[in-house]
């Protein structure tokens, strides 16, 4: 028993699958939600309104100006009546088939919209907030108003500076001039007073 349960590939630890599934017809949602999509985006078009149009007007005046045995549907028209409920019928559960796709895509589109917003949100507080430190830290920075004032009161120390440097300068030359003069007069009666001396004592020794 076990070895014909092995060659038919079957487990005793699983349920046996029913032999109905085979039976009922498989498709793919997403291939049948595609196919309805189409059909009721052609419905909603001008083109089968006109085209429909066409064939009800063809069907009425055929079955009223042909002759009775060429008419295939008499005066009430119950096989139109019938084919039109018919595509209304089918019509309808497409349209809503549609209609649920749609929705599906635009929760999804709602979704990732969320998401992005949430994303745009928290990228825009982080630049508020560096902006927000940027601004501090410029704050923090000297103006240019505030380094031409500097740069003013710099240039003013150095002039003043400067301008006391000239004036010791001037007072040191004045006083380098002064004692040059002083000097000088002093060098001048020196010489004199060493030539005048001997002539002096020689004119005293002669009488001797």
């Amino acid at each position: 028993m076990t070895r014909l349960l092995r060659r038919r590939g079957e487990r005793l630890d699983q349920p046996r699958p029913s032999r109905r599934a085979h039976l009922r017809p498989s498709y793919e949602p997403e291939t049948f939600g595609r196919a309805a999509e189409r059909i009721a985006r052609f419905l909603g078009t001008a083109r089968f309104i006109a085209a429909q149009t066409v064939v009800v007007v063809v069907w009425v005046v055929y079955n009223i100006v042909a002759p009775p045995p060429a008419r295939f549907d008499n005066y009430p028209f119950i096989f139109l009546t019938l084919a039109l409920s018919l595509q209304a019928a089918y019509a309808a559960p497409l349209i809503l088939l549609a209609q649920n796709r749609q929705d599906d895509r635009d929760r999804a589109n709602l979704a990732q919209d969320r998401e992005t917003s949430v994303r745009l949100q928290d990228d825009t507080g982080y630049l508020a907030r560096e902006l927000a430190a940027m601004r501090v830290s410029i704050g923090e920075l000297a103006s240019r108003d505030f380094l031409r004032s500097e740069l003013k009161a710099l240039l003013a120390d150095l002039d003043s500076a400067n301008s006391d440097a000239g004036a010791g300068a001037r007072g040191e030359r004045a006083r380098r001039d002064r004692r040059e003069r002083r000097q000088r007069p002093e060098e001048t009666a020196a010489p004199r007073s060493g030539v005048s001396g001997p002539a002096r004592s020689g004119r005293s020794r002669r009488p001797d």
